[in-house]
């Protein structure tokens, strides 16, 4: 007998399939609460994403456009057309992208689909701030001092700011995640500051809308997660500390916070609930507040995130709870399975997101193939990507979350780092090293958090060097596979052999800003089995370091190194002359440098040229070809990944332009040049 009405939905309410509007590690999360569930999913994506994860691990996938994020991922016709076309009763959005877009709420309504999120109503007054500061307000939630009404012009913003006081945060009324925010200390700063922020709000939500709200000293960034069904029952699953924030974006996220008693948790939880109230709220969502580190007793809204958060993992492991799984049955109708008596928070959960990004070059997006992946065993991992994803500049550049759960912080913090130096993306730069650093500082590990800690942290932090290790596995490495490369002539084997002749293999290498020579020595086999290469013995010897002995192995990815009795194991990727190699310390980056870098002795002539830090898209010229600039004058501002990041003149000159608004450029490529002016001398 089949268990699907004549409209085609299952006789006990449940969806039978689920698209999911969305990509990477959150679309992975979803389709697998789905599989759980034994609900059917859709994939989406666009050509980029052809051979992403989300698209392998779904029951079905739908290309729906190009790269651009506008044709595809943000087009609701293509994402409404393609649920139609696979049957799909219900889409759940994820986060980011079309999550909080009351328009993609009433698109799927109109045709039939259950959106898996709150109400149209309720999407619109939250996603706009100035109208959910208002709502709040109603409900007697205390929200921050600002200017919020709508329409405000430039004009409005700049003369009321006295009034709010200095600093102020600039924000856009559509959208989050820190996109179109800014702190403004100073009134000559804040003109500048609105135009950056408009342009950015307009690129990330196609609304430039801006308000000013008062900037918090010391300020605190908790949320509580709240659900909500159709029979009106509202609870909240207790507050995430989501204080360590760059760029307004956080993260490391923790639960619970280790700020509130449990007087507080109740009293920001209630204001949670009393939010959801306030708009009629079903499913799903997230109240932020802001808590100054001095008076933890006071809080104030800030907003409502509509869907689910990137940090929802640690709500999960502190209460057991599927938050995906309630957001399907709520959306199919069903009461919430428990009261607010009910919810128990145990233990401590803290979460690390992974993002391709440099955090030495000021958090700059990186990009690559990811040759391997290495995931810690025993802790959860939300994961977007696999060996052979093509990590680009088109969106968002996290890659993934690291979970942990212990009795309680301290070992939660411990759980966390020892999982983060078990993780490793081979070919994509990552934040894990300072992911690392950052949960070693004395503040974090004593709870003393603010959202500025990260920032003022960061001057500190510098890269692990690669050590005489490092460098002995990578030249091993590379005697190891030319090994395997050769075959029974012995002219073939490493360079410095020949038949009866011990002569050194000599790699010149460089790692981050060191570069040397690698001399290994090693005794001819009597029977080499050199397409599966053995452990082998040798020497090494390090040019500006020591002589080491050394017993090297490879067997597949896994590269075994002994070192003077020390034994240390590596998981290897090599492209080209690049070989990234994942250890205890971290990963290395070592390339085998075939020539010496060539550095002319030229007499420097002043002139400068601005290249791109970042792959991306030209997003404005600050000036005019030809025109005379000063030294630190904006020229160029490049976008990745909704991320604006500005390049100055570094010397007083005249400027020749190489790209244009709307180019797309690469790394490293020139965007401008400078021809420094020449200064008079006096006779």
């Amino acid at each position: 007998m089949s268990t699907f009405d004549v409209q085609g939905e299952r006789s006990d309410g449940m969806f039978d399939v689920v698209l999911v509007a969305n990509r990477g590690e959150i679309a992975v999360r979803v389709i697998r609460t789905l599989r759980a569930m034994g609900i059917r999913s859709v994939a989406v994506y666009s050509d980029p994403d052809a051979g992403a994860r989300h698209v392998a691990e779904a029951d079905v996938a739908v290309r729906i456009g190009p790269a651009a994020a506008r044709q595809s991922y943000l087009d609701i016709d293509a994402i409404v057309g393609a649920a139609v076309r696979t049957g799909a009763q219900a889409v759940h959005p994820g986060y980011g992208f079309l999550a909080e877009n009351a328009d993609f709420a009433a698109a799927l309504h109109a045709a039939g689909i259950v959106f898996i999120g709150p109400p149209v109503g309720a999407i619109g007054t939250m996603g706009d701030k100035i109208a959910a500061k208002a709502a709040v307000s109603a409900f007697g939630v205390p929200v921050v001092p600002g200017i919020s009404r709508p329409g405000l012009t430039d004009d409005d913003l700049i003369s009321g700011a006295p009034d709010v006081g200095f600093p102020v945060l600039v924000k856009p009324s559509a959208g989050g995640g820190g996109k179109g925010m800014r702190v403004v200390h100073s009134a000559d700063e804040l003109p500048a500051a609105l135009v950056s922020a408009r342009r950015e709000a307009a690129s990330a939500f196609g609304d430039d809308t801006l308000f000013l709200e008062r900037f918090v000293l010391r300020p605190r960034h908790i949320e509580v997660q709240v659900l909500a069904d159709g029979h009106g029952n509202v609870i909240h699953l207790g507050e995430r500390e989501c204080s360590l924030q760059r760029r307004h974006q956080k993260v490391i996220e923790e639960a619970p916070s280790p700020l509130l008693d449990a007087a507080t948790r109740a009293r920001i939880g209630e204001a949670a609930c009393n939010t959801a109230r306030s708009v009629d709220y079903t499913g799903a969502g997230t109240v932020e507040f802001i808590v100054s580190a001095d008076r933890p007793d006071e809080f104030f809204f800030m907003e409502m995130n509509t869907r689910l958060q990137v940090e929802h993992p640690v709500t999960e492991l502190v209460t057991g709870v599927d938050l995906v799984e309630l957001q399907v049955r709520i959306a199919a109708g069903e009461k919430l399975p428990l009261s607010q008596d009910e919810v128990t928070l145990t233990g401590h959960a803290i979460e690390a997101r992974v993002y391709s990004e440099d955090p030495a070059n000021g958090f700059l997006p990186t990009g690559g193939t990811v040759l391997d992946v290495v995931e810690p065993t025993g802790t959860r991992v939300d994961s977007g990507i696999y060996a052979g994803t093509v990590v680009g500049s088109d969106y968002d550049p996290m890659l993934a979350k690291i979970i942990a759960h212990a009795e309680d912080r301290a070992g939660a913090l411990r759980g966390l780092d020892q999982a983060l130096a078990q993780t490793a993306v081979l070919g994509v730069t990552t934040n894990i090293d300072f992911l690392r650093f950052l949960l070693a500082d004395a503040d974090v590990v004593a709870g003393q958090l603010d959202t500025g800690l990260l920032d003022r942290r960061l001057p500190d932090y510098a890269p692990t060097p690669a050590g005489d290790g490092e460098l002995i596995a990578a030249a091993a490495y590379q005697w190891l596979r030319h090994w395997a490369a050769a075959d029974d002539n012995l002219w073939s084997v490493p360079s410095g052999w020949r038949t009866g002749e011990r002569a050194p293999s000599v790699f010149r290498l460089r790692a981050g800003e060191r570069i040397d020579h690698v001399r290994i020595t090693g005794d001819l086999p009597s029977s080499p089995s050199l397409r599966s290469p053995q452990e082998r013995s040798c020497t090494a010897v390090v040019e500006d370091g020591g002589t080491y002995s050394v017993t090297a192995g490879l067997a597949g990815r896994v590269l075994t190194v002994t070192v003077d009795g020390l034994r240390t194991e590596y998981v290897v990727a090599a492209d080209g002359t690049q070989l990234w190699l994942a250890g205890p310390a971290g990963t290395v980056v070592v390339d085998e440098v075939r020539e010496a870098p060539v550095r002319p002795e030229d007499e420097h002539s002043g002139d400068a040229e601005l290249l791109s830090p970042m792959p991306g898209a030209v997003v404005a010229l600050g000036v005019q070809d030809g025109a005379a600039v000063a030294a630190g004058a904006v020229v160029v501002t490049v976008e990745a990944m909704k991320m604006e990041h500005a390049l100055s003149a570094p010397v007083d000159g005249v400027v020749e332009l190489l790209v244009a608004v709307g180019d797309q450029v690469k790394v490293g490529q020139p965007l401008a040049r400078i021809i420094a002016a020449i200064k008079e001398t006096e006779q």
